[in-house]
Order: C-alpha cells, then sequence, then structure tokens
C-alpha cells in the first residue's frame, strides 16, 4: 500500500519533465482518484530551454496553478558513482570529465539508497533559476530514477538474471541489478531500432549473461510485436516486453499511450515512489 505521505504529496506537488524538445506538467493521484491532469507543451526549438518554460508558466493553465511544490524529471546524461566511492567535493570534476558539459550547467548529485549509489547529472542554470523563481520546494531527479526504482522491484521476481532496457524520445536506457547496486548503467541514442539491437546485443555479451537462461525486459516506447522484439528473440530465448496495463495494476492511466512510462512509474508505483516524498538536501539532490 503506498504510503499516506507520499500520496498526499502527490495531490501538492507539481511533477515537470524535462527531455529533449519535450516538456509536460502533471500533478495527482491516480491510485485514489484514477487519473492525473496531464499538460503536454510544445516546445520551440528557436529559443532556450529556459525561454521556453518561462513561456509556458505563461500559457499552461497547469503551470499558472500557483502549486509552489515541483518534482523535476531532467533527461540529461547521468553518471552513476557507487556509495562508498562518492566524495561530493570531486563529483562535478568526476561528472565533467566524464561529459561534455558548458559553464552554464550545474551538475546535482541524487543519492540512490536503495541502489547504494548516486545519480549525478547536469541542470542548466538559467533554466533552474526559472524554476527556482516559481517553486519553493523543489525535488530535482533524473528522468531514469523511478525507472530504476520501479524496476529493482521486478529484479526479484524469479530466479533469472535480468537485464532492463527502457525506451524513451530515441534513447535507450539499459541497466542490470545485482547485489542491492547496479551492475551496469548506461543510456545510448539509438535513432533506429537496429540500433537499439546491436547496443542491448552487446551489453548482452559484455555482462556475460546466457542466451538461455536469463532474461531481457523491455519497458517503455517498444511493443511486444514490433520488429526489435522479433529480432532479439533470434538471438535470446527470454525476451519479455513489458506492458503497463499488466505492471501498474491496469490503472486507467496506464493505459493512456501519451504519459511516457517514467511518469507512470512516478505516480503508480505501488508502494509509492520515494522521490517525491520530502529529502534532507535542499533541493532533493546535492547541488555541487
Amino acid at each position: 500500500m503506498a504510503n499516506k505521505d507520499n500520496l498526499s504529496d502527490k495531490m501538492l506537488r507539481l511533477t515537470l519533465r524535462l527531455s529533449h524538445g519535450r516538456l509536460s506538467a502533471s500533478v495527482g493521484d491516480p491510485q485514489s482518484l484514477g487519473s492525473i491532469v496531464y499538460e503536454p507543451y510544445e516546445m520551440n526549438n528557436g529559443i532556450s530551454p529556459a525561454a521556453n518554460l518561462r513561456e509556458a508558466f505563461q500559457r499552461s493553465e497547469l503551470l499558472k496553478s500557483g502549486y509552489r511544490r515541483a518534482l523535476i524529471l531532467n533527461d540529461a546524461p547521468v553518471l552513476i558513482i557507487p556509495e562508498e566511492e562518492y566524495v561530493a567535493e570531486e563529483a562535478d570534476t568526476l561528472y565533467r570529465y566524464t561529459f561534455r558539459t558548458g559553464g552554464s550547467d550545474e551538475v546535482v548529485c541524487r543519492q540512490l539508497p536503495a541502489l547504494n549509489g548516486v545519480a549525478a547529472f547536469a541542470m542548466n542554470k538559467d533554466l533552474l533559476m526559472v524554476i527556482e523563481d516559481h517553486f519553493e520546494d523543489i525535488r530535482l531527479t533524473t528522468l531514469c530514477e523511478p525507472v530504476w526504482t520501479h524496476l529493482y522491484k521486478r529484479n526479484f521476481m524469479g530466479s533469472r538474471q535480468k537485464l532492463f532496457a527502457y525506451f524513451f524520445g530515441k534513447q535507450v536506457c539499459v541497466f542490470r541489478f545485482g547485489q542491492s547496486r547496479f551492475k551496469f548503467c548506461n543510456t545510448f541514442d539509438v535513432p533506429h531500432e537496429q540500433d537499439a539491437l546491436y547496443y542491448l546485443l552487446f551489453v548482452w555479451r559484455q555482462l556475460g549473461m546466457s542466451v538461455e537462461k536469463d532474461e531481457l525486459h523491455l519497458v517503455g516506447e517498444v511493443t511486444e510485436d514490433g520488429w526489435l522484439c522479433s529480432q532479439l528473440r533470434q538471438y535470446l530465448r527470454r525476451v519479455v516486453a513489458v506492458t503497463p496495463q499488466a505492471d501498474f495494476r491496469n490503472i486507467a492511466m496506464a493505459k493512456n499511450p501519451d504519459i511516457p512510462y517514467d511518469l507512470k512509474a512516478v505516480y503508480l508505483d505501488e508502494e509509492g515512489w520515494q522521490g517525491i516524498a520530502p529529502a534532507e538536501t535542499e533541493h532533493g539532490g546535492t547541488r555541487l
């Protein structure tokens, strides 16, 4: 059963989902009310993300509603740091060494207690300033965190080893768990399904997974009867395309194809996704 504090917070906290060329706002408690208010916003590629967000606050009815709490799901490259190796003073340098970032980006670190790690990612400073101008209580996290947390529980279903792949916006986040932590986590650009096939089989081989015994679980923008699944099944015996309806108890919101899987994981996880709960740090993530 979902934590009551999390449910009440869902009613008061607006979720902003920021991804490449896309922006959406949502709020609600679908586990109690059956649905959420979900409002996608058409981005203008001719102006900056920060300018787009400022404009959205003037036009969007949901954003003009006066919410003071916000959960920000940010689609940016993520560096997973094992908890025992995390040093706050070194995380900024480590992230900038791994990914190309400019002076306009600020590195944020998000604790992942269930996975014994820290997720480091970048936020545009101008974008962050717009968010801070409109909200008092802000939680910053990566777009994939609710997916990791939700699928981590699926990892314990059965005794077989599992590799997970989350498809979103011409990208795929591929990850595997083991011993209460990530064994592997990386995101690849996949403009074509052939690219996804290559990366998935490459990672499968790199991790030494069994073609006969282990399982590949696909979620997000992928279909059971699509080309990718049929090709994967030529190489791997156990390929599972997870349907949101089955994954989230057939709640009406789960059937909506326009709502991304990561948002469904935020609102529909049975135990209540803990990322919405108040955090000890200033923004639910350490700003470096």
